[in-house]
C-alpha cells in the first residue's frame, strides 16, 4: 500500500480504479512561411474556433455549476480577443515570417512570464489562464481534439493539474474523484470541484511516473489522503465510512421542512448564498428559509457594459417572486479586488483588496449606485427584499448611503413608481466595522458578518495565497471574538446579526455560533440540511455550561 498526502478540496470517500491523465506535449517548431496573410487567416480561423469552444464550455458550466463558476470561460474568451495578445501574434508572424503555432507559443510564454512576475496575486493567477488559451489555440492549429478527460468506467482521475475547461468537461457519471499534483485550494478548478460535489485533492505528493494507472485507489477527501493498492483493513474501513456517508445523506433528507430550533428553544434562520437566479432551484431543493446573500456583482461581471436599471429590476423581481415571501438579501455590487470589470475602467492598484472596491465605488460613482438602488427598490414591491451594503468602515459611509437612498426614493415617488420598504443592513467584514459595531447598529436594520474578508483583514493574510495556508487560521481567537462582539452589539440595539462567510458552514463552529446568539447562518445550499441537523440536536444552555466548567 502506498499513501500520499494532499490538500482536501471536497470531502467524501471515493474508491475505484486509477486513471492517470497525461496532457499531450504541444510540439511547436519554428517554420519559415512565404505567405503571412495566409498564416494570419489560419490564426484567425483557429481563434474563432477557440472562442466558439469556450462559449460551449461556458454554456455547459452555466447549466451544471452556476454562473459564478462559469465566468472563467468568459474571462478566457476576453483574453483570446485581447488586442495586445493578438497584436503580438500578428507581429511575430509578419515581422519574422514564421508559422502561427510558433507565434502563439511565444506570445503565450511571454504573457505568462509577465503575469507570473507581477506582485498582485490576482494578476499572477492570470498566468495559468493565458497558458490555457494558448494551449487551446495550439491544439486547434495542430488539428487535434481539444477534449475532456476520458474514462470508460467510473475512475479516480490523477493528473499533474487540471484546467477549468478540463474539469467542467468531466462526465460526473464516469469520475469518482480527481487528484492533482499541483493546484491551490482557491483555484478555479478547486471551486468547480466543490460545486460539482466531486471528492478531490490538490497539491498531492504523488508521482505520475509511479505506474499507478489501472490500480485500485482510495481518495479520503476528509483527511486529504490518497491510497494506492490499499490493504484489506484500509479498504474495509473506507468502505464502511463510505456507507456511513451515504446513510448520513439519506438521513438529512428527512430534515426537510423542519424548523431550525435547538433542543432548548433557540431559533436560527438558515439561508442560502447564491450568485445568480439559476441557483434558485438548489435553494428551494435544500429547503433554505431565504437567501442571505445574493451576489449582485455577477450581474455586472457577465456583461460587457453596465447593466441597465430595467435589466437589474427583472432579475431582482424574479428572485423575490420565486422565493414567495421569504427574505432575499441582495448585496449591492462588490466589484474590485479579485472581481474586475473592464468597463469600470479602474486604475491599477498595488493592493486592490485594500483599494477602491464595493461601497467605495458606489459612493464615488453615485450614478452607478443609484441605478442599482432604483432597480432594488422597484423590485421590493414584489417580495421581501432586503438590501445589504458591503465593505463598510464608518458611520459616515452609512449616513451617506442613506442620503442617496432618500434621493432615489424621492425620484421614484415623483415618477409615480411603486416600491416597497426593504430592510437595509451592512456587511461587517472589516475590523473597523466590528470595533464600532455598537455605533453602526443604531443606523441599520441588520448585520451580516462576512467572515472571508474579516478573517484576512484581521490576520493580514491573503486567503487566496496558497503559500500562506500554514498561517491562515479561520478559527483565530481574534476573529471569533469580533464575531461575538458584533452579535452582542447588534442585540443591544435591537437588530439581528448573521454570518454569510465561509465560517457559517463550518460545522465545528455551529454550536459556538449558537452560544454567541448568532441569529442567521447563510451558507451554500448544500450545507443547509447538515447544519439543521446540528441545530436540532444542540442544547445551547448545556453547551454554555460545559464551556464554563
Amino acid at each position: 500500500m502506498q499513501i500520499y498526502n494532499g490538500k482536501s478540496v471536497f470531502g467524501g470517500i471515493a474508491i475505484g480504479k486509477i486513471s492517470v491523465y497525461q496532457k499531450k506535449e504541444q510540439q511547436v517548431k519554428r517554420v519559415k512561411i512565404d505567405d503571412p496573410e495566409q498564416e494570419m487567416a489560419r490564426y484567425e480561423k483557429a481563434k474563432a474556433e477557440g472562442i466558439k469552444q469556450l462559449q460551449g464550455l461556458y454554456d455547459k458550466a452555466l447549466r451544471e455549476v452556476g454562473e459564478a463558476n462559469a465566468a472563467i470561460f468568459e474571462v478566457h474568451q476576453m483574453m483570446m480577443e485581447d488586442d495586445g495578445y493578438n497584436e503580438s501574434v500578428e507581429n511575430i508572424i509578419r515581422s519574422q515570417g514564421v508559422n502561427a503555432e510558433y507565434a502563439v507559443a511565444t506570445t503565450g510564454d511571454n504573457y505568462a512570464q509577465m503575469f507570473s512576475a507581477m506582485d498582485d496575486d490576482y494578476m499572477r493567477e492570470r498566468a495559468a489562464d493565458v497558458r490555457d488559451i494558448s494551449e487551446r489555440l495550439l491544439t486547434i492549429l495542430n488539428g487535434e481534439e481539444t477534449g475532456a478527460v476520458d474514462a470508460d468506467e467510473p475512475k479516480i482521475i490523477v493528473a499533474e493539474d487540471l484546467a477549468p475547461s478540463e474539469t467542467v468537461q468531466l462526465d460526473k457519471d464516469k469520475v469518482l474523484s480527481f487528484v492533482t499534483v499541483k493546484g491551490s485550494l482557491n483555484s478555479h478548478t478547486a471551486i468547480l470541484a466543490r460545486t460539482m460535489a466531486i471528492p478531490a485533492l490538490v497539491n498531492t505528493s504523488v508521482s505520475l511516473e509511479s505506474e499507478i494507472d489501472g490500480r485500485l485507489g482510495i481518495v479520503d477527501g476528509a483527511n486529504g489522503t490518497f491510497y494506492v493498492d490499499p490493504d484489506e483493513a484500509t479498504l474495509a474501513e473506507m468502505k464502511k465510512r463510505q456507507e456511513e456517508d451515504l446513510s448520513r445523506k439519506q438521513l438529512l433528507l428527512t430534515l426537510k421542512g423542519k424548523e431550525n430550533v435547538t433542543l432548548d428553544g433557540q431559533k436560527v434562520m438558515l439561508y442560502a448564498n447564491i450568485g445568480n437566479i439559476k441557483d434558485l432551484a438548489t435553494v428551494i431543493q435544500n429547503d433554505a428559509g431565504g437567501i442571505g446573500l445574493f451576489r449582485s456583482e455577477f450581474i455586472y461581471l457577465e456583461k460587457e457594459d453596465f447593466p441597465t436599471e430595467e435589466e437589474q429590476f427583472q432579475i431582482y423581481r424574479q428572485v423575490a417572486q420565486t422565493m414567495a415571501g421569504k427574505r432575499v438579501i441582495i448585496r449591492t455590487l462588490d466589484i474590485g479586488a479579485d472581481k474586475q470589470c473592464d468597463y469600470f475602467h479602474m486604475e491599477h492598484e498595488e493592493n486592490p483588496a485594500l483599494g477602491c472596491r464595493a461601497i467605495r465605488i458606489c459612493l464615488t460613482r453615485p450614478e452607478i449606485f443609484k441605478t442599482q438602488l432604483r432597480a432594488l427598490f422597484r423590485a421590493s414591491a414584489f417580495g421581501k427584499i432586503a438590501i445589504m451594503y458591503p465593505m463598510i468602515t464608518s458611520v459616515q459611509e452609512v449616513r451617506k448611503i442613506k442620503e442617496i437612498v432618500e434621493e432615489v426614493k424621492a425620484e421614484l415617488t415623483a415618477q409615480g413608481v411603486e416600491f416597497g420598504n426593504p430592510e437595509q443592513g451592512i456587511m461587517i467584514e472589516t475590523p473597523a466595522a466590528a470595533i464600532i459595531s455598537d455605533d453602526l447598529a443604531k443606523e441599520v436594520d441588520f448585520f451580516s458578518i462576512g467572515t472571508n474578508d474579516l478573517s484576512q483583514y484581521t490576520m493580514a493574510i491573503d486567503r487566496q495565497n496558497p503559500q500562506l495556508d500554514l498561517f491562515f487560521d479561520p478559527h483565530h481567537p481574534a476573529v471569533l471574538r469580533m464575531i461575538s462582539l458584533v452579535v452582542e452589539n447588534a442585540h443591544k440595539a435591537g437588530i439581528w446579526a448573521g454570518i454569510c462567510g465561509e465560517l457559517g458552514a463550518d460545522q465545528s463552529l455551529t454550536k459556538e455560533f449558537l452560544a454567541m446568539g448568532v441569529d442567521e447562518l447563510s451558507v451554500s445550499p448544500g450545507s443547509i440540511l447538515p447544519l439543521r441537523k446540528i441545530i436540532l440536536e444542540t442544547n445551547v444552555t448545556d453547551y454554555k455550561a460545559g464551556k464554563e466548567c
